[in-house]
């Protein structure tokens, strides 16, 4: 089986809380409502590439509970290969609570489980080999040491996407060598740029300090302002689309979806980028990280 794309990173079950408002220390809020959907940064990117039409698989770990079963139906259901899916007899499979205010904003608390269980010697090595493109996310955990150890292992045409998160980006530059040095297209928010390369001072400077370990395509994504994406000759800063929020909740899930999509489809940086704002403003728009992704045939409204 050869697919577009494959996905290696963490499952959970998200539970998000509609709260009245985000409660700092020593304050108290109420919940109004909860929503729970399945969750985990690359399976959002995923299942929004699946809906464009893409061939797709997930490399991941669950256990053998309600969360689990849950997990796994769900990318079934979206047309998600699952054969690379761990499925271990103990353990808890990862959750995250999730906290949501009127204005969309969101405080995240993760339970990985068994996500930060994964080893190299668990993976279907052939079935991560038979992929055009494999999109990296997080863990929380000791699992990294097997995204890296995978990376030596698949061929060198196989492309490597990577979103750090906030749990990869403040683990620092040296941190993340290894991953960094066979990432081909890297998608960051504005806040993990910063913490990733802190000693750096401009924004030019720290974009070309990451592209110097050989990254060929960096974008910030930059919540309402857009986004900002460069092959480190060409640089487009696009706008977002202006849509009524209703959660951020995946929207750089989103994101990533719509430009891994333009860049397997041969579109150029501009395009990639101008229908990954497009995904995410349709994201946004909806409770919950996946609940809003459109199908191919939306797209047949970008222009």
């Amino acid at each position: 089986m050869s697919l577009d794309v494959i996905g290696f990173g963490a499952l959970n079950l998200d539970r998000l809380f509609q709260v009245n408002k985000i409660a700092c220390k020593d304050e108290e809020g109420y919940i109004e409502d909860l929503h729970e959907s399945c969750g985990g940064s690359a399976a959002n990117t995923i299942i929004g590439l699946s809906r464009l039409g893409m061939e797709t698989g997930f490399l991941g770990k669950i256990a053998s509970d309600r969360e689990g079963k849950t997990l796994m139906e769900n990318l079934k259901s979206e047309g998600v290969d699952t054969e690379g899916i761990i499925q271990s007899p103990a353990g808890r499979s990862g959750t995250v609570q999730g906290y949501v205010d009127s204005q969309g904003e969101r405080a995240l608390y993760v339970d990985p489980g068994v996500n930060d269980n994964i080893t190299i010697n668990e993976i279907n090595q052939d079935y991560a080999s038979s992929t055009r493109l494999i999109h990296l996310t997080s863990f929380v955990g000791k699992s990294i040491k097997a995204q890296e150890a995978l990376l030596d292992i698949i061929p060198d045409e196989v492309k490597v996407s990577l979103d750090p998160g906030m749990i990869y980006a403040t683990k620092g530059l040296k941190s993340l060598e290894k991953i960094l040095q066979r990432t081909n297209i890297m998608l960051l928010n504005q806040m993990e740029l910063e913490l990733l390369v802190p000693e750096i001072e401009g924004q030019e400077n720290k974009i070309n300090s990451l592209l110097d370990f050989g990254i060929q395509v960096l974008v910030v994504k930059q919540g309402v302002k857009g986004c900002s994406v460069t092959d480190g000759i060409r640089t487009y800063q696009l706008e977002a689309f202006t849509v009524n929020c209703q959660d951020t909740t995946g929207a750089g899930d989103a994101f990533n979806s719509g430009f891994l999509y333009g860049f397997l489809e041969g579109k150029n940086l501009k395009e990639s980028a101008m229908i990954g704002n497009f995904v995410a403003s349709y994201c946004v728009q909806e409770l919950g990280a996946t609940t809003g992704l459109p199908s191919k045939s939306v797209l047949r409204n970008f222009s």
